[in-house]
């Protein structure tokens, strides 16, 4: 390549870098219509947009900074990660080479796009789309046989151990599979018999920590009563768990146990059922909460299904709710500080039934405060607080739980 060639290159994979988070927007959105279970399952839809962003960045940057060198000679971390929940599941590696392909395309056609716009019909363009060509699908081809190398590695390490066996038999009885009961239980060292409570955690931010999420189901179960979980790593930053009792487990003892957990855990608690049935069902509910308020970094730590179960139906469908909160609380669904604070209060104050003195015990702050804020509040939603009642305090949950995304003015929001 001439020097004019490189120099075009390289300022046409600095553009893309500059539009990278609309690229990796763009990636996640066309793995998801090819792909499924990357919308169906928080972890790995966020683990895949990491690991999307990761390679883009690698190629782009070895593009722009060095465009006649070798190109990247081995995937990022990132990339590793979601190989590593994928196995973990029991997903075949076809998800993974599906999304590689289809965000593969996505970045070739914006570099499509966008190259005529800096170089004429000609031979320095056709060398620009040459050599981006070159480096990209090169990479493709190294990740893919990392990954491959990597997935095998892992399913060998697996085959014949405890883990492998739990893993599989968790897999099973969550896809419905004809198992027997105490055949599953004996796998597992888990009473399947009983009442179960599942638990799916978290942490958010980019750090894991196994032991973190163990340590604290196992805190949870203790402070039941019950018998230690069953736990399976379900992700980078992601453990499922269940824990088995004779009666329901109290929130309050679930609250305490999370006094020690690390500030950036968050979990979802599924309702306590019984047997095989009961044991897949609450983790489904437990899966259900953590798409609603997973997004939500910051919000609310432990929330379980009956917290969110009266809006479900609309939270489900961001966008819906996004509609809903916009339209039910007008100015008062403004993302700034003020109108968090306004919101709280008249959340607080409404579910203890307009006691502006249970409200302010519950805020800690005096009952005159409640009270201002309250009129504020009620002047931002342009109606008496007896209009649309309803309406009212499921938009303010909706805005509680899941956070930004609903609200007005941020990305996300209308």
């Amino acid at each position: 390549m001439s020097e004019a060639e490189t120099q075009l290159i390289a300022d046409l994979t600095a553009r893309m870098l500059g539009e990278l988070d609309d690229l990796v927007d763009a990636m996640n959105d066309a793995e998801a219509q090819i792909v499924p279970p990357l919308v169906a399952d928080r972890a790995i839809a966020e683990e895949m947009s990491a690991s999307n962003r990761a390679n883009v960045e690698v190629v782009l940057k070895h593009v722009r900074d060095d465009p006649l060198g070798v190109g990247p000679a081995e995937p990022p971390p990132e990339a590793f990660d979601v190989v590593r929940t994928v196995v973990r599941r029991g997903l075949e590696m076809d998800v993974v080479f599906e999304a590689y392909r289809r965000g593969q395309t996505v970045v070739w056609q914006r570099f499509m796009e966008l190259a005529p716009t800096v170089a004429p019909p000609g031979p320095e363009l056709v060398a620009v789309i040459g050599r981006f060509a070159e480096v990209m699908f090169s990479y493709i081809d190294v990740v893919l046989i990392a990954l491959v190398a990597e997935a095998q590695r892992l399913r060998e390490e697996m085959l014949g151990g405890a883990l492998a066996r739990r893993t599989e038999t968790v897999r099973l009885i969550l896809d419905g599979a004809p198992i027997d009961e105490r055949v599953a239980s004996g796998r597992l060292g888990y009473e399947l018999s009983r009442r179960h409570t599942a638990l799916v955690m978290w942490l958010d931010g980019s750090a894991g920590d196994d032991g973190a999420l163990e340590s604290i189901a196992t805190s949870m179960a203790q402070a039941t009563g019950a018998r230690p979980p069953l736990t399976i790593v379900a992700g980078v930053r992601t453990m499922w768990a269940w824990i088995a009792s004779e009666g329901q487990p109290s929130m309050a003892a679930l609250a305490r146990a999370m006094r020690r957990a690390p500030a950036t855990m968050r979990v979802a608690v599924g309702p306590t059922l019984t047997g095989l049935a009961g044991f897949r069902a609450s983790h489904a509910d437990a899966l259900v909460v953590e798409r609603i308020i997973g997004d939500n970094t910051g919000g609310e730590r432990l929330v379980s299904f009956a917290d969110v179960a009266p809006i479900v139906p609309i939270a489900r469908d961001e966008q819906e709710a996004a509609r809903f909160v916009a339209d039910t609380l007008g100015a008062l669904a403004a993302d700034d500080e003020r109108g968090e604070r306004l919101r709280a209060t008249l959340r607080v104050f409404l579910s203890e039934a307009d006691n502006a003195s249970l409200a302010a015990q519950r805020l800690h702050t005096h009952r005159n405060t409640v009270l201002q804020r309250v009129g504020k509040a009620t002047e931002l939603l342009g109606h008496p607080l007896g209009d649309r009642r309803l309406a009212v305090m499921t938009a303010l949950e909706i805005a509680h739980l899941l956070g930004p995304k609903v609200l007005i003015g941020r990305r996300g929001g209308r």
